[in-house]
């Protein structure tokens, strides 16, 4: 019985992910698409891939990594300080609830990330929050 039963419960996994351990987008079959480069040909995740400058995403950005993850929420941190324009907007505008949100929020994922960053984003992070905190208590004082 125990034999049936376990034959029963069988437990199919299927990989979901829609990017192969290269990068390479794959279609809703779980098949790699064919290469950006239009040859036609479809590039196999067995095949191995040459190291191939960053690509570029839609709109002409670069892909995210983690130091652009950092400075982003650096950048939205000081739009909310009224340092730069709010991009909706077009006008600096200051909100110091937002600003202070987003630099405690920094601050957590530097302590997350303790002991997995490298030697640069440590450096990074150190200035960031610097900067952004002496920043936030200049705005503070202005009314």
């Amino acid at each position: 019985m125990d034999e049936k039963r376990h034959e029963e419960d069988e437990v199919k996994v299927s990989d979901h992910r829609r990017f192969d351990s290269e990068g390479n987008p794959k279609d809703q079959n779980g098949e790699v698409k064919e290469s950006a480069e239009g040859t036609g040909t479809p590039q196999s995740a067995s095949e191995p891939a040459e190291k191939a400058p960053p690509k570029e995403e839609a709109g002409g950005l670069p892909p995210i990594d983690f130091t652009t993850f950092v400075l982003s929420l650096a950048t939205s941190a000081q739009v909310h300080l009224g340092i730069f324009a709010n991009p909706s907007t077009g006008k600096e505008e200051k909100n110091l609830p937002l600003a202070r949100e987003t630099i405690d929020l920094l601050s957590i994922l530097r302590e997350k990330t303790k002991g997995n960053l490298t030697p640069d984003e440590e450096r990074l992070f150190e200035h960031v929050l610097y900067d952004l905190r002496m920043m936030f208590v200049e705005k503070s004082k202005q009314k």
